[in-house]
């Protein structure tokens, strides 16, 4: 096994750059994804929120980068630098982003995307200047244990085959959860519930009334209320810093953790002793939700009896008995995050705030279909908690494997 330069095993490395903003003929219509460092981390990235024209393409110096190139985060705040991800289409990106397409003669990509990952904290200890960010230069010279062609294809398979399960079952979530939002939408918003013959209520000429909060017709009966008087509590994490420690069950969490509707902690996750989480106890049940209120606003997660403790920028909230799944596609509507964002204070850092969480306007029926909406989703949920435990697994094993197979301590094929 060799150790050589990340330079000396590529065609192309180069940087991106940022398009005029002020030339709308370079983004306007757009239809070439534009990478930029907050996005990078996943392993695969297929598209982007930004495109730019082919006029940017044509009249820039910015490059196009081939499918498969390596994409390196060189500036970025928190975890974003370092972060490794593979283009998996025709792609540009921002300066921040170094692009490393590599030699297929030489290495397999995917063999070392793994072995940058494993080198993350390396490569974040390369960074320079008052702001620590890396530069193209270093990471040429950034070095890597190389073993042949064919060993590297062997690794890179047992690590892509986890991969590929673990994204084969967040497709799944993925669809499990359009279900649940559609039944939402179906019943809660276009108001085609069953009415007591079965059929859609709204559709079968069912009585509506105009709400003046809502500026919209409701069935009748239903009243708009404060989403505080469908929860026993809401509340959010502590304001200040926990004592931490190396090891323990507990993880101290905040809203970045709460992603794709569960809660994800890796082994960086800061870890708190059992009698600090005591201490600050938080009494979460099976009918709690969290939320992200502070920087990133809006992102959910149903509480699975993890062990956290919650910081600040977390907010939870206890839904009453049976009105968990109402209330989460409540807030995971598409357009929460617009209300969210504007009802938040601060101008730098958006913060919301617990009394805007608990004023929220929403729709309670007259009859009992929360529940019955509940008892259809249940399923639905713990399908989507059963999957995200197994991926949790999955992941686990990967990163116990990655960095053993990378220096060589695992062999592939061997007894």
């Amino acid at each position: 096994m060799n150790r050589i330069s990340l330079e000396k095993i590529s065609k192309i490395i180069n940087s991106g750059l940022t398009p005029l903003r002020s030339n709308k003929e370079y983004w306007i219509d757009g239809n070439i994804p534009w990478v930029k460092t907050e996005q990078l981390g996943d392993k695969y990235i297929y598209d982007s929120n930004e495109k730019i024209t082919n006029y940017a393409l044509q009249n820039t110096s910015i490059k196009l980068n081939s499918p498969n190139t390596l994409s390196i985060a060189m500036y970025g705040e928190g975890k974003t630098r370092g972060s490794v991800s593979i283009l998996k289409n025709e792609t540009t990106t921002n300066q921040a982003c170094c692009n490393i397409f590599i030699d297929e003669e030489k290495a397999d990509f995917e063999f070392v995307y793994y072995n940058i990952k494993t080198q993350y904290n390396n490569l974040r200890n390369l960074s320079s200047g008052v702001r620590k960010n890396l530069n193209s230069r270093d990471i040429k010279n950034f070095e890597i244990l190389l073993p042949n062609l064919q060993i590297q294809k062997s690794i890179a398979k047992v690590l892509s085959d986890l991969d590929s399960k673990i994204e084969i079952n967040n497709k799944i979530n993925a669809a499990l959860e359009a279900m649940a939002k559609t039944l939402y939408d179906y019943w809660f918003v276009q108001f085609d519930f069953p009415d007591k013959n079965g059929k859609p209520y709204k559709s079968s000429e069912g009585k509506m009334i105009f709400n003046e909060e809502l500026k919209r017709e409701i069935p009748v009966g239903w009243e708009v209320k404060k989403l505080i008087n469908l929860c026993t509590r809401i509340g959010d994490g502590l304001h200040g810093t926990p004592k931490y420690v190396e090891k323990s069950d507990y993880c101290f969490i905040n809203g970045n953790n709460l992603k794709n509707g569960f809660i994800s902690t890796d082994n960086d996750t800061k870890k708190v002793s059992a009698q600090e989480y005591e201490k600050h106890f938080i009494e979460l049940n099976n009918n709690s939700i969290l939320l992200s209120i502070n920087g990133t606003l809006g992102n959910l997660a149903i509480y699975n009896n993890e062990k956290v403790m919650l910081g600040k920028s977390s907010a939870y909230i206890n839904c009453k008995e049976n009105h968990r799944t109402y209330c989460y596609e409540y807030l995971n509507q598409s357009h929460m995050k617009k209300v969210f964002w504007n009802i938040a204070t601060g101008s730098t850092i958006k913060n919301l705030g617990l009394e805007s969480i608990k004023k929220l306007k929403i729709l309670e029926p007259n009859n009992n279909l929360i529940e019955q909406f509940d008892e259809l989703t249940k399923s639905i949920e713990n399908k989507r908690i059963n999957i995200f435990k197994q991926n949790q697994k999955l992941s686990e094993l990967r990163d116990w494997l990655l960095p053993m197979l990378m220096n060589g301590q695992v062999r592939v094929g061997e007894k």
